[in-house]
């Protein structure tokens, strides 16, 4: 994997909203939707934000985000969890994935 680009937070905002709002949010102390709420996701270990029920792929992979962790997820959650239940595909451009990140970082 090369370098993870810089990252566009107010793109990032735009893509999280066309393609992650619908199953997340990022708000603190906002309840988990069909996916869990991402706010202060970096640092946390996979599979344990309280009160949402994680599949047993993600509860097992025991990785805790960081940027480099997320940017390669994000490119295809299936592949880097099998058996995760995330239905969406991914980001395949670096830059979108960076975008996301920088925008996940700044609602943290």
């Amino acid at each position: 994997m090369g370098d993870i680009p810089a990252g566009n937070a107010a793109n990032g905002a735009k893509l999280f909203k066309t393609r992650c709002a619908q199953c997340h949010v990022v708000d603190a102390g906002a309840p988990h939707k069909t996916g869990p709420n991402l706010h202060g996701l970096f640092g946390r270990t996979s599979g344990t934000a309280a009160g949402f029920q994680y599949s047993a792929a993600m509860q097992k992979k025991q990785v805790t985000w960081d940027e480099k962790e997320m940017f390669v997820y994000l490119e295809n959650p299936k592949k880097y969890v099998p058996g995760t239940k995330m239905i969406f595909a991914g980001f395949k451009k670096p830059q979108d994935r960076a975008d996301v990140i920088a925008y996940l970082k700044e609602q943290s």
